[in-house]
């Protein structure tokens, strides 16, 4: 995970470098460089409380990049951000507090071993869900995914592909982390993590699917798939984390090159508004290439990495009987699939946009940098899917890990220094 972080953080730096938006204002770089510093924070910690730490790093510095821009509507949108961003994060807080009261330490490993032992089982089952609202909200689970839509597309690119990267990602990390490691997961406690899986799927392709506004459509469709990646922790089996890993992966690079052709298309046509924009199969071809790559890869069609992490869910949950999570995974993939279509056929396909809101193409030279970062994401998008086992087997790895969560325990515990 902080391997990949720091891949997109270079590839959407080079991006931003000839991207002429608001983002050359001073102060993005170090708002920017703060935010990746939460991120790889919460990603490489294993204390509960620094976790929190890093979540508020995280918070501090995207809202700071949301409502750069200044304009009334991104600071509308930062507000509803950061409102329920901070009701979640003080529940966070609330519970941490409460686990340490009931266990004496903050150590994860730790914890792994101390909270089996809570006499009150009451207590477990009232803190396992003060943690799952707090990641949920970051995660933008259903019901908690409404901040997502109604901010993310007044950003401007760099920063709306590297929030739509790693920012929910981050929620979903700490779900599968603390709830393969501290908390156990029950039969019942699996079955409302996959209920909620396979509404955030439902209702985030819903929400694409009604709008004609690229930044909405791929808003929508980050919500949508973080339900696939919590299929894994639903089902629980070491397939299915497998699964939910190398999806989280895909998705990171697939996510991050949609948004940053959505800017391409902005600054070629001057529209978000797939109704005012046309012909761009003819003006652009080589971006209409390029968009094919992450748009299926979206989907799941094979031969691309998306295909390989939708397979890594959608198996183990009919081998494990969850049959509505993989019919609701297998429909949802379809309706992505027009949604990807939408795009292309209103954007690049179509012969121009109507006259009274057709706009001029922007020259080609002032790209560079914009097509080497997408041509980077889409050769990694195909490496992946051409080539999938060293990444599946990354991810088996890695599953194994969180299924046997022994090795991790042991391997702490017996470092002197790990529990300062």
């Amino acid at each position: 995970m902080v391997l990949i972080t720091a891949i997109m953080a270079v590839v959407i730096a080079i991006y931003q470098l000839t991207d002429p938006e608001e983002d050359s204002r001073p102060m993005f770089h170090p708002l920017y460089h703060g935010l990746l510093l939460g991120v790889t924070g919460a990603f490489m910690t294993g204390d509960i409380f620094n976790m929190y730490v890093w979540f508020e790093v995280m918070l501090i510095s995207s809202f700071g990049l949301l409502v750069l821009g200044g304009t009334k509507e991104q600071l509308d949108a930062g507000v509803k951000y950061v409102m329920l961003n901070l009701v979640m994060t003080t529940i966070f807080l609330v519970a941490v507090a409460f686990l340490y009261g009931a266990t004496g330490t903050l150590n994860m490993a730790d914890l792994a071993n101390r909270v089996p032992a809570i006499e009150n089982p009451g207590l477990v089952t009232t803190l396992a869900v003060l943690f799952l609202l707090a990641f949920a909200s970051k995660a933008a689970l259903f019901p908690l995914f409404f901040w997502l839509p109604a901010s993310y597309h007044t950003a401007s690119t760099p920063i709306l592909a590297i929030f739509a990267a790693l920012l929910t990602k981050v929620g979903v990390y700490a779900i599968v982390r603390c709830f393969t490691l501290i908390f156990p997961v029950t039969e019942g406690f699996a079955t409302i993590i996959g209920v909620i899986a396979a509404l955030t799927m439902v209702t985030g392709v819903l929400g694409a699917a009604s709008h004609f506004d690229i930044r909405k459509i791929l808003s929508f469709h980050i919500i949508s798939q973080i339900g696939y990646m919590l299929v894994g922790v639903a089902i629980a089996t070491p397939m299915a984390l497998a699964g939910s890993v190398l999806y989280i992966v895909h998705h990171i690079i697939v996510k991050a090159n949609l948004f940053l052709i959505g800017g391409v298309i902005k600054r070629k046509t001057g529209s978000y508004q797939l109704k005012q924009i046309g012909g761009l199969h003819r003006a652009a071809p080589f971006l209409a290439i390029l968009f094919c790559i992450p748009a299926l890869s979206l989907a799941g069609l094979p031969p691309l990495s998306g295909f390989w992490a939708k397979y890594l869910v959608i198996k183990p949950s009919l081998d494990a009987g969850s049959w509505y999570l993989a019919a609701t995974a297998l429909i949802v993939g379809v309706l992505t699939l027009y949604s990807m279509l939408k795009i292309w056929n209103e954007a690049f396909w179509k012969s121009s946009a109507t006259p009274e809101f057709a706009a001029p193409l922007a020259p080609n030279s002032s790209f560079a940098g914009q097509y080497i970062a997408i041509a980077t994401l889409s050769a990694i998008t195909l490496c992946i899917g051409l080539n999938p086992e060293p990444f599946v087997a990354f991810s088996m790895e890695a599953a194994a890990q969180l299924s046997d969560s022994s090795r991790y325990i042991n391997a702490v515990l017996e470092n002197p220094y790990a529990r300062d």
